[in-house]
């Protein structure tokens, strides 16, 4: 079932050039990732979550939406301008200039000034690229936002998104509701017709019969 969505967000994407694997780890954990050359993680306890097909395409296409944008590759290249940054710091501390905490106090200034956010921006384009390649690939782009309202409900506990490196579930959702009316014009020029959503439940039940 997963690589069904899988095969087809690839199709509608263009994107078989990539080696991608997909794998579906039995776990409780709601999460799902990817790492660079197309290697997906989907962990099982993402998939209730999920509800069907197009849920499930929303989750894929944001994790292919990362390796197509290379974040790997753009996180690895504001992080290494940092290092003299922090190097100095050390040197400041060693030497007593920051009474040892000018790393610390580095660090946390970094991380919530530059890292975080810049965090934040790669899930968004996710989200957006994800968006439209679900679309293009005849899923119902509105459950994009039926998604992130079932993982807000589920989510158990969260932090400000300011500490977050990802964003708040309600800024996710109304993201998604200004993109929508042109992820809808993208499906409707795909030519979809309708009825794509398939027995995404009896999975569900078989899955869960699996792990007990």
């Amino acid at each position: 079932m997963v690589m069904r969505v899988m095969k087809r967000l690839i199709e509608a994407g263009n994107l078989e050039n990539v080696d991608w694997e997909v794998h579906v780890v039995y776990s409780e954990e709601k999460n799902a990732m990817v790492l660079p050359g197309g290697k997906v993680f989907v962990f099982s306890g993402i998939l209730p979550v999920a509800g069907d097909d197009d849920g499930l395409a929303a989750i894929l296409g944001h994790e292919i939406a990362h390796n197509v944008a290379r974040h790997a590759a753009e996180q690895m290249s504001w992080l290494i301008p940092l290092m003299p940054i922090r190097w100095a710091l050390l040197f400041l501390d060693y030497s007593g200039y920051t009474g040892g905490l000018g790393r610390f106090l580095g660090d946390i200034a970094m991380e919530l000034g530059i890292t975080r956010p810049a965090s934040r921006k790669m899930e968004s384009e996710a989200d957006y690229i994800g968006l439209v390649l679900m679309s293009k690939a005849c899923y119902n782009p509105d459950e994009a936002i039926g998604l992130w309202q079932r993982m807000d409900a589920a989510q158990e506990e969260s932090v400000p998104q300011w500490l977050s490196t990802h964003p708040a579930n309600a800024s996710r959702i109304e993201n998604f509701r200004k993109w929508l009316p042109e992820a809808q014009s993208i499906r409707a020029d795909a030519g979809c017709a309708p009825g794509h959503v398939e027995a995404f439940p009896d999975f569900i039940s078989a899955l869960k019969g699996m792990m007990g």
